[in-house]
């Protein structure tokens, strides 16, 4: 693998420490503006709708300068949104830093993925953009939970301050060691949005919403529940949320070495096994050892289906990948913005800290429904050319000399 790739797995790091840390500190950020846990729940929210909107606009703006120079702009919003959540002196200061924050979010990766794509030969395109979506993963299993314990130790405007300082690194790298790639000729803004009438782009979007849609609707209020179902004290968090990064560690490597080979079939088992632990979350989350045990399936299980459906979005839109791309990293998050705010609508609703582990069993069920759909669409239009209507079957018919 080039080692270009380890610089957007730097930047990816950053990105997943800022993302993810907030859900290990709500019950900090909440108490320090006065505000309840599900408002506080809109950090989440807000992040993850900027990085709806930001993926478009990013991408649209980026493309006429090269992609290594839109990647460091993109790393220098990420920096100045998280300077100001650290400073922030009001709730509404705070959401708005992360919003500028997101903006960022989308585009990179989706700019990143199709970088690393290009960086490889074909037949290990998914496992470069694992590769780079290493430093997200990772960035659970070292940047979440040490961002939390610096959090709860010196106050989380020290992690948000650090977090920029992480960005920092993500632009030095970038700078240093990505290419500076050619743009693609005769790509125009009409050639990115043609690949929106493919139905199977949109499809893919739609399982990706829903299937990681699943995994933060447990996980956005996972302090809340650990700490008062489970009876796992403050301090555990950390350690939990390093076993739910070890697992999308795990996860992310087992999606990007098998989607190269058996693409649906890996959606298929991923999602069915998603469904299923989520829904015995709401079981487990009352034993401390079934608790995590079923926090580091959760992350393994979601993110086993990140790699293929980059995959798919970019394989389906290969004519002009760059914004379908970055659209389906808004896609992830427009689902996390989602089932976070249903979370925190059963929660309201009196229904306990553990409800929302059920929303995110059925909306992963849900993205398995779409999985199992898209690939019977990709069937039928597959064998009418096995045929010619009103001729012999194709295998009888002449060659043609080119």
């Amino acid at each position: 693998m080039p080692l270009a790739l380890l610089a957007l797995a730097i930047g990816a790091f950053g990105i997943g420490t800022t993302e993810f840390v907030i859900m290990g500190l709500l019950p900090e950020v909440a108490g320090d503006f006065g505000v309840s846990i599900p408002t506080a729940g809109l950090l989440v929210t807000g992040y993850a709708l900027g990085v709806v909107l930001g993926a478009p606009l990013m991408t649209v703006l980026g493309t006429r300068i090269s992609r290594k120079r839109m990647l460091m702009l993109l790393m220098g919003l990420f920096i100045a949104g998280n300077l100001l959540s650290a400073v922030a002196p009001v709730f509404g200061v705070m959401l708005a830093g992360r919003v500028v924050a997101s903006l960022a979010h989308g585009a990179f990766f989706g700019i990143g993925s199709v970088v690393a794509a290009e960086l490889v030969a074909p037949e290990k395109k998914a496992g470069a953009i694992a590769m780079m979506f290493t430093g997200l993963t990772v960035a659970n299993v070292v940047g979440v939970p040490l961002g939390t314990l610096v959090g709860q130790s010196l106050g989380w405007r020290t992690t948000f301050a650090i977090v920029a300082g992480l960005g920092v690194i993500g632009l030095a790298g970038i700078a240093k060691l990505v290419p500076d790639l050619p743009k693609p000729q005769g790509v125009r803004l009409r050639h990115e949005l043609a690949a929106f009438r493919n139905v199977q782009v949109l499809l893919a979007m739609a399982m990706t919403i829903l299937g990681f849609g699943g995994v933060f609707a447990a996980v956005t209020y996972l302090a809340p529940m650990m700490t008062d179902v489970a009876g796992y004290a403050d301090s555990s968090v950390t350690w939990l949320l390093v076993l739910f990064g070890i697992g999308m560690v795990a996860g992310n490597l087992v999606g990007g070495k098998f989607a190269d080979r058996a693409l649906m079939p890996l959606l298929y088992i991923s999602l069915s096994a998603l469904a299923v632990v989520l829904a015995l979350f709401t079981l487990t989350a009352h034993n401390k050892i079934a608790a995590a045990v079923t926090i580091a399936l959760i992350g393994a299980l979601g993110f086993a289906t990140v790699p293929p459906l980059q995959k798919r979005v970019l394989d389906q839109a290969s004519g002009a990948p760059t914004l379908a791309s970055a659209m389906n990293i808004g896609a992830f998050n427009l689902g996390n913005a989602l089932s976070a705010w249903l979370g925190g609508l059963v929660i309201s609703a009196g229904l306990g800290y553990t409800a929302p582990n059920w929303v995110g069993a059925v909306l992963a069920g849900s993205a398995l429904v779409l999985a199992v759909v898209s690939a019977t669409l990709e069937r039928r239009t597959a064998a009418p050319s096995l045929f010619v209507t009103g001729a012999a079957p194709v295998e009888q018919a002449q060659p043609v000399h080119h």
